[in-house]
This record gives structure tokens, sequence and C-alpha cells, in this order.
């Protein structure tokens, strides 16, 4: 065996080697109960490097959120704001614990976000959809917001049935004032200004204190938030300093001293509600609120019904071809063959290195390119058996093959790689994920069909054949 063929066998071995590796975590994971992989997911174990299943094949929620464009400032257009909604929205699913979600936006307005896996869907809608717009205001205890608080509690429902404040309690409200609820019950009288918001936020995390070790949320500033936070509070000791989170007041407590160091807490939390919170707070507010306008539930019965169903057809339609190519090829579609199992192996190494997540117009995309292998291997066996009709040397037969059928090979796949990348620019969602595994496919099936398929001929060259099975 030459040097040359040598370092080629130990390409390809090495190449098979390391996508035995990259596998395990996948197999390893699938192979677990599902009890077990869900415990695993909620304390956040679950490997990285994997094979991820969409939500057509593992079950779960699609929603379709609309961004109220109406609420945006005049400083921001609604191309930046959808990708700033888009980004927060995925790290707070990303911090939630459902990772590689497809987020993609939909139209002018709308995202489509898919959570595949997820067993609670009415928490990440609530999750999702908060705008977790945090600001610090005062309580104004003027005369004048005495005199309203002693109206709004003689009142009984103060908004009308659009959800405005009625005419009797709006006139009273002092000029930059404003009402608010409590979280529990109640009304507050407000300063609407807020000096301080959470957008000077550095971080936000769960953690327990008081009597009872009652959960709350701890944040901190970063520097500049810290310093308006500590000029605000020293200037207005002794008056309560109201906690509002996307316009519901969760506690008013009194301002004992100067607040240095740019940190505090917002109480009034179960363990859960503070956990969410701390999420969305560390993620950032959302540029305007998100409503729900769709929302589609699959369940994990129909996404096990379409892997049984892909698989029996990928199984059944992999058989026929490599005993196709093994009967009407004989021992050089045994080669093909081996080239077409490689290349289904390194496919979905590629696919788990990168965490790719495996959906139905996936399995289309790994189908299509699988068939462009075969197309290959077809292409140059074809080419050999010209050559051996013409009565050539068996190993001349070899490289003709491979150096007329190598142009052909390459125009076919490029005009699939323009298609695919196409389809990538301007498809959304599935079409994205079909695009994606076909340009994989193609790149991974040119290398086994051409490099792959050569070095095991070549092997086999070493041997000075007197004919070549074809």
């Amino acid at each position: 065996m030459s040097g040359k063929l040598m370092w080629k066998w130990i390409v390809v071995m090495g190449a098979i080697i390391l996508s035995v590796w990259l596998l395990y975590p996948s197999i390893d994971w699938y192979t677990k109960a599902p009890e077990e992989r869900a415990k695993l997911e909620m304390s956040r174990m679950k490997p990285k490097k994997m094979l991820n299943l969409g939500l057509d094949l593992r079950g779960g929620t699609q929603l379709l959120l609309e961004l109220d464009v109406s609420k945006l400032t005049g400083k921001e257009t609604v191309q930046d704001a959808m990708g700033r909604a888009i980004e927060i929205l995925r790290n707070r699913i990303d911090q939630y614990g459902v990772g590689e979600t497809p987020i993609t936006r939909q139209g002018e307005r709308w995202i489509s976000v898919q959570l595949p896996g997820v067993a609670n869907p009415e928490q990440a809608e609530a999750l999702i959809g908060k705008t977790a717009l945090l600001e610090f205001k005062l309580v104004d205890t003027s005369p004048e917001a005495d005199k309203l608080m002693g109206k709004i509690s003689e009142t009984a429902n103060i908004y009308d049935k659009d959800g405005n404040l009625i005419p009797e309690i709006a006139k009273m409200i002092p000029a930059g004032d404003e009402v608010l609820r409590g979280k529990e019950s109640g009304y507050y009288v407000l300063k609407a200004s807020a000096p301080v918001t959470g957008a000077f936020l550095e971080s936000a995390k769960v953690e327990t204190g008081g009597e009872f070790s009652e959960p709350h949320v701890a944040f901190t500033f970063n520097a500049e938030g810290g310093r308006i936070f500590d000029r605000f509070t020293g200037a207005n000791i002794g008056k309560n300093l109201a906690i509002v989170l996307d316009g519901v007041v969760h506690s008013a407590p009194v301002i004992k001293s100067r607040i240095s160091g740019g940190s505090g807490i917002i109480e009034g939390f179960t363990m859960e509600e503070a956990r969410n919170l701390a999420i969305i707070l560390r993620a950032g507010a959302l540029p305007a609120p998100v409503s729900i306008i769709e929302k589609r539930i699959v369940g994990p019965g129909l996404g096990e019904d379409s892997i049984r169903t892909g698989l029996r057809a990928s199984i059944a339609g992999l058989v026929f071809i490599l005993l196709f190519m093994l009967v009407y090829y004989k021992a050089s579609g045994f080669v093909a063959d081996i080239a077409l199992t490689i290349n289904f192996l390194f496919l979905l190494a590629v696919m788990a290195y990168f965490s790719a997540t495996l959906t139905l117009p996936g399995i289309a995309g790994m189908a299509l390119s699988l068939a462009m292998a075969v197309d290959a291997n077809v292409l140059i066996l074809e080419r050999m058996r010209e050559e051996i009709l013409l009565g050539k040397p068996v190993s001349m037969c070899v490289q003709i093959g491979y150096d007329k059928a190598w142009s052909t090979i390459l125009d076919s796949n490029m005009t699939t790689w323009i298609s695919a990348l196409f389809l990538f620019q301007f498809g959304s969602g599935p079409v994205k994920g079909f695009a994606v595994t076909l340009t994989i496919g193609l790149l991974v099936g040119m290398f086994t069909a051409v490099f792959v398929t050569r070095a095991i001929y070549e092997f086999w060259l070493t041997s000075s054949p007197k004919e070549l099975s074809i």
C-alpha cells in the first residue's frame, strides 16, 4: 500500500470513528426511558451536541404571536423591534430549559414559536407573552391623591367595559399621575414618570429569606442604573416606592434610607412565579406587548406515529436500493452500498455536531441527499462499464471512470445546491430545515461517492486483479 493510499484510509477510518463518537450522546439519550429524559431535561443535563426531534416528531406546542406595533416608541422601527423581540423570546425559552427552539418571523409583525416536548404549554405561554416592563415609581401621597384614593374606595368598579377609567375617576387624577392595580388587590396613585426601569438591570435571580424562607427575586442594576437608583432613593427617603411590573404594582415599600450598591428584591411570589420572573427579567423586556393569536398542540402520540411511519418508509427504501445496487452492479454495487451506509452515518454525525433539529421535512432532505449519492455512484459505475467494454485494463477503467463522471457529479450537485440556497434564503421554518439538511447531505454524499469508494477500489487494485465485477 502506497503512502498516499494509507493517508486516504486514515482519513476514512478517522471520520468513521469520529462519527460514531459524535452520535453516541444521541443514541444514549434516545435509549433512555421517557421519564428519565424528562427529569434530565428539567435539571438541564441534556447533552448539548446531539440530534433533537422537532415538533412534528416529538409533539409539543406551536404558537403564533403578534407584536403590538402600535405600542412601539417612535425611535424604534418595526424591523428592529421584531429582531429584538425574537432574540428576547429565544433567550427566555433557552433559560426556561427548552433548547433548540425554532423561532421564526412570519410576515410583518408575527412570530412563530415551536416548543417541542413542552409538558406545560400554559406556563410557557405566560413566560413568552409577558412584556416584562419593570418600573420603579413613587407613590403620590398629596392631598389630591388621598382624595382620589377615597373616591376609588367608594366605587365598585373604576373601569368601564373597554378597560378605561370611568370619567369621574379619570378627571380627579392629579397632573403627572396615573392609577394602577395592585397585584393582590386595591389600587395605587403613582407618579407617571419612572426614573429607573428594568433597562438598567444586570442580573436577576431567585433567593429565599425572611421568617418563613419565602422566595423572592433579587436584582442588581448596572453601574449607571446603580447611580441613578442611589440618587433617586436618597432624595425620597420616607416615601413609598412602587415596584411595577407590566402595569401592575407588586409592592410599595417605604424608602427607609439611601439604597446604594444598585440592588434590591421583589417579594410576593411562589417559587415557580419567582423563577419565571427572574428568567424574564434576565432576558429583558419585549419592545412591545405580544399576543397569542393561534395555538396548535401536537400530541406525542402523533409524533411517535410519524417516527414509526417514517422509519418504515426509510428502511424499506434503503433496503430496496441496497439490493438493487448489489444485484445490478455485483461486487461494485456492494462497494456503493458501503459508501451509502457510511454516507448516512456521516450525515447524522454532522447534524448531531451542530445540534440540528430533525423534522419530517429534514428527513425528506436526507432522503434526497442519499438519492443524489446513489446517483453519483451510478454515474461512476456506468463510466467504468463503458471502459471495460472497450477492453481497457482494470486499473485504467477505475481511473477513467472517476475522471469522466466527476464533471457530471459536480454539475448535478451544484444545481441542487443553488436550489437549496434559494430555499434557505427565502423559505421559513420547515423549508429552511429541508434546505440545510439537503446541503449537508450533498457535501457528505460527494465525499463518500468520490473519495471513500475510490479509496476502496485503490486498495483492491493493490492485489492486481484481472477483471472488475460490475
